[in-house]
């Protein structure tokens, strides 16, 4: 009898994370380009984001009801497709449709939908194989997000220098070729469900439980601390140390992405060593500090370090929640999954906003927004003491 190659399975969903790491990074590096080739107001131009991420709750809510019902292969597969259409979309539909701008919006949010089916279908696919550590192997997994970040953001940015910023449609049909690529992987490789169809919990039977709710609480706290900072942390370079756009995206966003890979590789190769509730409360303390040196600190390098320091400290936060959540509601199923990766995402939304309405009220003073921002960290680190505390009651 063969075995199952649960090894292409793993492959599979860390080319899928990439992917998703593709589509979350790639668009913003030509807002500019966009302004200036399509003249599309600025204002405009932040409806992408916007776009990219409503689109990602509007399929958490959908994977939350009928992906059970449908299928994860199915779904994965299809994931990957929109992730292909829209990226390769792209270079072509601003050109071919009247009006720019709905061009480039049509794409991202054909990639957001098959991002976001990445995004709440790789990690219960991932659990659902026969792995020691669950807990390390899911860090891993989330790493290849942040690799993915990295890459995207030097890969494009060397591509540009060599070809220049009018060759970056060819870029985008490039970076097309991997969730294409990988239909073929999820199309073929083993894949196995947690629960039994129809034998995961539903979304009133989740929401009953306490336990969930801190989880809930703790994904919300953990996507805002993660995004607050990362989507200013390039704003924060230019402005305190007055580094160019390309340099401050270096130094900003890139190391952010660079330090939290590094701190899910770390658990990921050592986790059945450490404790995961302990490794997050740390974190938790170290994201506290980071905020304090970001909003704080009267010398600009070491504020620039505490954003870069703070991926490190987020790094654990989703995957080490999602983790627990699999442990403490074995049975909790897509849904689950979909309602985790949901409150992910909405904090994720508050998070960059609330900091960039503070420091537009604080006369662009991007330290007063950090400062607000410390809230999320403060509170991440009040669920994880809650969590610790109340763990009985995962199991009434």
């Amino acid at each position: 009898m063969i075995m199952p190659d649960y090894g292409k399975t793993k492959k599979a969903c860390y080319m899928g994370f990439i992917t998703q790491a593709i589509t979350a990074n790639f668009a913003p590096l030509l807002f500019l380009k966009f302004h200036n080739d399509y003249h599309i107001a600025l204002g405009n131009i932040a409806l992408i984001s916007t776009c990219f991420f409503f689109t990602q709750l509007l399929v958490d809510l959908f994977c939350a009801k009928f992906v059970d019902r449908i299928g994860y292969r199915v779904c994965i597969v299809a994931s990957e497709v929109c992730s292909a259409v829209g990226l390769a979309g792209l270079a072509f539909l601003p050109d071919i449709l009247p009006n720019p701008f709905m061009g480039i919006l049509s794409s991202v949010i054909i990639y957001a939908v098959g991002s976001g089916l990445i995004e709440v279908l790789g990690s219960p696919i991932m659990e659902a194989c026969p792995f020691e550590n669950k807990e390390a192997t899911m860090s891993l997994l989330h790493s290849f997000y942040c690799w993915g970040a990295v890459g995207t953001i030097l890969i494009s940015t060397l591509f540009f220098l060599l070809f220049g910023m009018d060759s970056w449609k060819w870029l985008a049909v490039l970076w097309a070729l991997i969730p294409a690529v990988n239909i073929y992987y999820f199309a073929t490789c083993p894949i196995k469900y947690l629960v039994e169809e129809g034998g995961g919990m539903g979304i009133r039977e989740l929401f009953r439980r306490p336990m969930f709710w801190l989880a809930v609480c703790l994904m919300v706290c953990s996507g805002a601390s993660e995004l607050a900072m990362a989507q200013w942390a390039s704003a924060y370079a230019e402005a305190a140390l007055g580094l160019s756009k390309t340099a401050g995206d270096l130094a900003g966003p890139c190391m952010f992405a660079v330090t939290m890979g590094i701190s899910r590789v770390i658990f990921g190769k050592y986790g059945d060593r450490m404790d995961l509730m302990k490794f997050m409360t740390g974190s938790g303390v170290l994201c506290v500090i980071c905020y304090l040196l970001a909003s704080l600190s009267a010398n600009p390098l070491a504020g620039l370090i505490g954003c870069i320091l703070c991926g490190f400290s987020v790094g654990i936060m989703w995957p080490g929640t999602i983790s627990i959540s699999s442990e403490k509601f074995p049975a909790g199923g897509t849904a689950m999954f979909a309602l985790l990766a949901m409150a992910g995402d909405l904090g994720g939304s508050i998070g960059p906003g609330i900091v960039g309405r503070i420091t537009q009220f604080a006369g662009d003073n991007i330290r007063a927004g950090m400062g607000v921002g410390l809230v999320f960290p403060v509170i991440l680190l009040v669920m994880l003491f809650i969590l610790g505390r109340e763990k009985i009651l995962c199991h009434r």
